[in-house]
Protein backbone atom coordinates (compact mmCIF):
# COMPACT_ATOMS: atom_id res chain seq x y z
CA UNK A 1 0.00 0.00 0.00
CA UNK A 2 1.32 3.64 -1.13
CA UNK A 3 0.70 5.54 2.30
CA UNK A 4 1.34 8.83 4.03
CA UNK A 5 1.17 8.65 7.80
CA UNK A 6 0.11 11.31 9.95
CA UNK A 7 1.13 11.31 13.42
CA UNK A 8 3.69 12.71 16.52
CA UNK A 9 4.31 11.39 19.48
CA UNK A 10 5.92 7.71 20.62
CA UNK A 11 2.05 6.00 20.39
CA UNK A 12 2.16 6.99 16.34
CA UNK A 13 5.92 5.98 16.13
CA UNK A 14 4.77 2.45 17.08
CA UNK A 15 2.38 2.36 14.07
CA UNK A 16 5.11 3.72 11.74
CA UNK A 17 7.81 1.33 12.58
CA UNK A 18 5.10 -1.59 12.36
CA UNK A 19 3.88 -0.61 9.20
CA UNK A 20 7.56 -0.11 7.54
CA UNK A 21 8.17 -3.64 8.91
CA UNK A 22 5.05 -4.96 7.27
CA UNK A 23 6.68 -3.78 3.74
CA UNK A 24 4.17 -1.06 2.88
CA UNK A 25 5.33 2.09 1.28
CA UNK A 26 5.00 5.47 3.14
CA UNK A 27 6.19 7.92 0.96
CA UNK A 28 5.22 10.95 3.23
CA UNK A 29 5.08 11.74 7.53
CA UNK A 30 3.21 14.39 8.38
CA UNK A 31 4.09 15.53 11.68
CA UNK A 32 3.55 18.57 13.95
CA UNK A 33 6.54 21.40 13.98
CA UNK A 34 9.93 20.81 16.45
CA UNK A 35 9.01 21.42 19.57
CA UNK A 36 11.27 23.06 22.72
CA UNK A 37 12.11 20.84 24.78
CA UNK A 38 14.86 19.87 28.23
CA UNK A 39 16.42 22.71 30.41
CA UNK A 40 17.63 24.37 27.50
CA UNK A 41 14.46 24.15 25.41
CA UNK A 42 16.00 23.03 22.54
CA UNK A 43 14.31 22.45 19.35
CA UNK A 44 13.11 18.65 19.04
CA UNK A 45 11.47 16.17 16.38
CA UNK A 46 8.95 14.44 17.34
CA UNK A 47 8.93 10.65 17.76
CA UNK A 48 7.53 10.16 14.19
CA UNK A 49 9.79 12.59 12.54
CA UNK A 50 12.57 11.25 13.84
CA UNK A 51 11.39 7.69 12.95
CA UNK A 52 10.73 8.64 9.39
CA UNK A 53 14.12 10.45 9.05
CA UNK A 54 15.70 7.31 9.94
CA UNK A 55 13.47 5.13 7.77
CA UNK A 56 14.53 7.58 4.12
CA UNK A 57 11.03 9.13 4.48
CA UNK A 58 10.24 12.58 3.45
CA UNK A 59 8.64 14.65 5.90
CA UNK A 60 6.43 17.91 6.31
CA UNK A 61 5.32 19.85 9.32
CA UNK A 62 2.67 22.19 8.54
CA UNK A 63 1.14 24.13 11.13
CA UNK A 64 -1.91 24.31 9.65
CA UNK A 65 -3.74 21.86 7.17
CA UNK A 66 -6.58 24.19 6.21
CA UNK A 67 -6.30 26.10 3.21
CA UNK A 68 -8.06 29.41 4.67
CA UNK A 69 -6.99 28.77 7.98
CA UNK A 70 -3.85 31.12 9.63
CA UNK A 71 -0.74 29.23 7.42
CA UNK A 72 -2.40 29.40 4.77
CA UNK A 73 0.86 29.22 2.69
CA UNK A 74 1.49 25.83 4.64
CA UNK A 75 -2.01 24.32 3.67
CA UNK A 76 -1.12 25.17 0.49
CA UNK A 77 2.06 23.14 -0.06
CA UNK A 78 1.07 20.40 1.69
CA UNK A 79 -2.11 19.97 -0.38
CA UNK A 80 0.59 19.99 -3.65
CA UNK A 81 2.43 17.41 -1.98
CA UNK A 82 -0.05 15.35 -1.28
CA UNK A 83 -1.81 15.74 -4.68
CA UNK A 84 1.00 14.57 -6.17
CA UNK A 85 1.83 11.73 -4.15
CA UNK A 86 -1.53 10.39 -5.08
CA UNK A 87 -1.85 8.38 -1.89
CA UNK A 88 -3.97 5.20 -1.54
CA UNK A 89 -4.86 5.66 2.09
CA UNK A 90 -3.91 8.00 4.91
CA UNK A 91 -3.34 6.60 8.54
CA UNK A 92 -3.52 8.67 11.29
CA UNK A 93 -2.37 8.43 14.85
CA UNK A 94 -2.10 11.03 17.73
CA UNK A 95 -1.76 13.97 15.14
CA UNK A 96 -2.36 16.68 16.70
CA UNK A 97 -4.05 18.38 13.88
CA UNK A 98 -7.73 18.98 12.67
CA UNK A 99 -7.70 17.09 9.15
CA UNK A 100 -10.21 19.65 6.88
CA UNK A 101 -12.44 17.68 4.25
CA UNK A 102 -9.78 17.76 1.36
CA UNK A 103 -7.21 16.19 3.38
CA UNK A 104 -9.96 13.16 4.33
CA UNK A 105 -10.92 13.42 0.32
CA UNK A 106 -8.00 13.11 -1.30
CA UNK A 107 -6.65 9.43 -0.38
CA UNK A 108 -8.56 6.88 -2.25
CA UNK A 109 -9.60 4.76 0.39
CA UNK A 110 -9.37 8.12 2.75
CA UNK A 111 -8.10 8.45 6.23
CA UNK A 112 -7.77 5.50 8.85
CA UNK A 113 -7.48 6.19 12.30
CA UNK A 114 -5.38 4.59 15.32
CA UNK A 115 -7.62 5.13 18.46
CA UNK A 116 -6.86 4.21 21.98
CA UNK A 117 -10.49 3.28 23.46
CA UNK A 118 -13.20 1.24 22.37
CA UNK A 119 -15.35 3.84 20.55
CA UNK A 120 -17.56 5.44 21.17
CA UNK A 121 -16.70 5.26 24.62
CA UNK A 122 -14.12 7.85 25.23
CA UNK A 123 -14.12 9.73 21.88
CA UNK A 124 -11.52 13.03 22.15
CA UNK A 125 -8.50 13.73 23.46
CA UNK A 126 -7.20 11.36 26.23
CA UNK A 127 -9.22 8.23 26.04
CA UNK A 128 -6.15 6.28 27.58
CA UNK A 129 -6.58 7.89 31.04
CA UNK A 130 -10.31 8.67 31.27
CA UNK A 131 -10.19 4.77 30.89
CA UNK A 132 -8.26 4.54 33.91
CA UNK A 133 -10.27 7.61 35.95
CA UNK A 134 -13.04 6.13 35.43
CA UNK A 135 -12.26 2.37 36.83
CA UNK A 136 -13.29 1.29 33.09
CA UNK A 137 -12.33 -2.98 33.61
CA UNK A 138 -11.63 -2.60 29.20
CA UNK A 139 -10.17 -0.84 26.73
CA UNK A 140 -8.74 -1.27 23.56
CA UNK A 141 -7.99 0.10 19.71
CA UNK A 142 -10.39 1.25 17.07
CA UNK A 143 -9.27 1.64 13.95
CA UNK A 144 -11.67 4.12 12.44
CA UNK A 145 -12.73 5.43 9.44
CA UNK A 146 -12.54 9.52 9.49
CA UNK A 147 -15.14 12.10 8.98
CA UNK A 148 -15.39 15.73 10.04
CA UNK A 149 -16.63 14.62 13.23
CA UNK A 150 -14.65 14.56 16.49
CA UNK A 151 -13.94 10.29 16.42
CA UNK A 152 -17.62 9.55 14.82
CA UNK A 153 -16.49 7.56 11.80
CA UNK A 154 -17.23 4.25 11.02
CA UNK A 155 -15.56 0.85 12.86
CA UNK A 156 -13.40 -0.85 10.74
CA UNK A 157 -11.45 -3.03 13.34
CA UNK A 158 -12.03 -3.77 17.35
CA UNK A 159 -8.82 -5.03 19.60
CA UNK A 160 -9.68 -5.29 22.82
CA UNK A 161 -7.42 -5.48 26.14
CA UNK A 162 -8.23 -5.54 30.00
CA UNK A 163 -7.23 -2.88 32.56
CA UNK A 164 -5.47 -4.13 35.21
CA UNK A 165 -4.53 -2.04 38.62
CA UNK A 166 -0.98 -2.11 37.54
CA UNK A 167 -1.71 0.05 34.42
CA UNK A 168 -0.69 3.52 34.96
CA UNK A 169 -1.20 6.07 31.54
CA UNK A 170 2.29 5.50 30.85
CA UNK A 171 2.25 1.29 31.02
CA UNK A 172 -1.40 1.80 29.48
CA UNK A 173 0.22 4.49 26.53
CA UNK A 174 2.53 1.02 25.82
CA UNK A 175 0.49 -1.61 25.42
CA UNK A 176 -2.45 0.27 23.80
CA UNK A 177 0.55 1.50 21.30
CA UNK A 178 1.38 -2.19 21.02
CA UNK A 179 -1.79 -3.52 20.10
CA UNK A 180 -2.67 0.06 17.71
CA UNK A 181 0.47 -0.55 15.48
CA UNK A 182 -0.52 -4.61 15.45
CA UNK A 183 -4.49 -3.57 14.31
CA UNK A 184 -3.07 -0.80 12.11
CA UNK A 185 -1.20 -3.72 10.18
CA UNK A 186 -3.87 -6.16 9.99
CA UNK A 187 -6.03 -3.56 8.79
CA UNK A 188 -4.31 -2.14 6.24
CA UNK A 189 -3.92 -5.74 4.97
CA UNK A 190 -7.84 -6.42 5.01
CA UNK A 191 -7.66 -3.42 3.17
CA UNK A 192 -5.70 -4.75 0.04
CA UNK A 193 -7.67 -7.83 -0.16
CA UNK A 194 -11.14 -6.30 0.49
CA UNK A 195 -12.07 -7.78 3.41
CA UNK A 196 -12.36 -4.09 5.20
CA UNK A 197 -15.63 -4.14 6.36
CA UNK A 198 -17.31 -0.89 7.68
CA UNK A 199 -19.37 -0.98 10.94
CA UNK A 200 -21.07 2.97 11.70
CA UNK A 201 -20.78 3.30 15.82
CA UNK A 202 -23.57 3.05 18.09
CA UNK A 203 -25.79 5.34 18.89
CA UNK A 204 -25.56 4.50 22.50
CA UNK A 205 -22.51 4.71 25.11
CA UNK A 206 -21.06 7.56 24.01
CA UNK A 207 -18.33 9.31 26.57
CA UNK A 208 -15.72 12.30 25.67
CA UNK A 209 -12.21 11.88 27.00
CA UNK A 210 -11.71 15.45 27.93
CA UNK A 211 -8.15 17.24 27.23
CA UNK A 212 -5.93 16.95 29.96
CA UNK A 213 -5.92 20.13 32.28
CA UNK A 214 -2.96 21.15 34.67
CA UNK A 215 -5.52 22.39 37.46
CA UNK A 216 -6.23 18.49 37.72
CA UNK A 217 -3.29 17.49 39.39
CA UNK A 218 -3.96 18.69 42.84
CA UNK A 219 -5.33 15.66 44.75
CA UNK A 220 -8.80 16.60 46.53
CA UNK A 221 -9.34 14.51 49.71
CA UNK A 222 -13.01 15.02 49.93
CA UNK A 223 -13.21 12.43 47.59
CA UNK A 224 -13.08 8.60 48.21
CA UNK A 225 -9.36 6.93 48.29
CA UNK A 226 -10.41 4.28 45.63
CA UNK A 227 -11.26 7.27 43.03
CA UNK A 228 -7.93 9.19 44.31
CA UNK A 229 -5.64 5.48 43.60
CA UNK A 230 -7.21 5.66 39.97
CA UNK A 231 -6.61 9.30 39.44
CA UNK A 232 -3.38 9.23 40.18
CA UNK A 233 -2.86 5.96 37.98
CA UNK A 234 -4.68 7.80 35.35
CA UNK A 235 -2.39 11.33 36.01
CA UNK A 236 0.77 9.38 35.36
CA UNK A 237 2.92 10.54 34.39
CA UNK A 238 1.20 14.13 32.78
CA UNK A 239 -0.13 16.07 34.15
CA UNK A 240 1.07 14.24 37.48
CA UNK A 241 -1.00 14.05 40.86
CA UNK A 242 0.40 16.52 43.58
CA UNK A 243 -0.47 17.58 47.37
CA UNK A 244 1.19 19.69 50.32
CA UNK A 245 2.23 17.83 52.84
CA UNK A 246 3.38 19.61 56.68
CA UNK A 247 6.83 20.90 56.33
CA UNK A 248 7.11 21.14 52.95
CA UNK A 249 6.92 24.99 51.08
CA UNK A 250 6.32 23.29 47.75
CA UNK A 251 3.91 20.44 46.44
CA UNK A 252 4.72 17.17 46.39
CA UNK A 253 4.00 14.83 43.29
CA UNK A 254 2.50 11.60 43.91
CA UNK A 255 3.52 8.39 41.74
CA UNK A 256 1.76 5.79 43.47
CA UNK A 257 -0.38 5.14 45.99
CA UNK A 258 -3.17 2.09 47.21
CA UNK A 259 -6.63 2.48 48.46
CA UNK A 260 -6.38 0.64 52.27
CA UNK A 261 -9.48 -1.46 52.86
CA UNK A 262 -10.30 0.38 56.08
CA UNK A 263 -12.54 3.50 57.50
CA UNK A 264 -10.35 6.68 58.28
CA UNK A 265 -9.97 7.78 61.53
CA UNK A 266 -9.08 11.69 61.26
CA UNK A 267 -10.67 14.14 59.14
CA UNK A 268 -10.35 14.04 55.16
CA UNK A 269 -6.91 15.40 53.90
CA UNK A 270 -5.30 14.46 57.73
CA UNK A 271 -2.38 12.20 57.98
CA UNK A 272 -3.43 9.66 59.86
CA UNK A 273 0.42 7.48 60.18
CA UNK A 274 3.96 7.66 58.49
CA UNK A 275 5.71 4.82 58.44
CA UNK A 276 8.56 3.14 56.01
CA UNK A 277 5.12 1.40 54.71
CA UNK A 278 3.56 4.45 53.58
CA UNK A 279 1.92 7.74 54.46
CA UNK A 280 -1.58 7.23 55.52
CA UNK A 281 -4.04 10.17 54.21
CA UNK A 282 -7.73 10.34 55.43
CA UNK A 283 -10.10 10.61 52.29
CA UNK A 284 -13.88 10.84 52.34
CA UNK A 285 -14.07 7.78 51.60
CA UNK A 286 -10.87 5.54 53.12
CA UNK A 287 -7.35 5.64 53.64
CA UNK A 288 -5.22 6.79 50.96
CA UNK A 289 -1.19 5.05 51.40
CA UNK A 290 1.25 6.90 49.33
CA UNK A 291 3.93 4.83 48.13
CA UNK A 292 5.97 6.79 46.30
CA UNK A 293 6.77 10.60 46.23
CA UNK A 294 8.69 13.43 44.62
CA UNK A 295 9.58 16.52 46.03
CA UNK A 296 10.12 19.68 44.07
CA UNK A 297 13.26 19.90 42.12
CA UNK A 298 14.60 16.23 43.78
CA UNK A 299 14.47 12.59 42.59
CA UNK A 300 11.17 10.08 42.67
CA UNK A 301 11.54 8.27 46.35
CA UNK A 302 9.95 5.09 47.43
CA UNK A 303 8.03 6.23 50.75
CA UNK A 304 10.62 3.94 52.66
CA UNK A 305 13.17 6.63 51.69
CA UNK A 306 10.83 9.56 51.65
CA UNK A 307 9.86 9.84 55.09
CA UNK A 308 13.78 9.21 56.40
CA UNK A 309 13.93 13.11 55.94
CA UNK A 310 10.59 13.93 56.59
CA UNK A 311 8.94 14.11 60.26
CA UNK A 312 5.82 15.53 60.78
CA UNK A 313 3.92 16.22 64.04
CA UNK A 314 0.43 14.32 63.77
Amino acid sequence: MRIVFAGTPEFARFALDAILAAGHEVCLALTQPDRPSGRGLKLTPSPVKQAALNAGIQVLQPRSLRLDGKYPEEAREACKVLSALAPEVMVVAAYGLILPQWVLSLPRHGCLNIHASLLPRWRGAAPIQRAIEAGDMQTGITIMQMDAGLDTGDMLLVRSMGISGGHNAARLHDDLAALGADAIVQALDDLEKGRLKAVPQPAEGVTYAAKLDKGEAALDFSQPARILERRIRAFNPVPGSTLRLPGLSDPVKVWSARALDRPARKTAGQIEDVSPAGVDIATAGGVLRLLELQKAGGKRQPVEVFVQGWHPEL
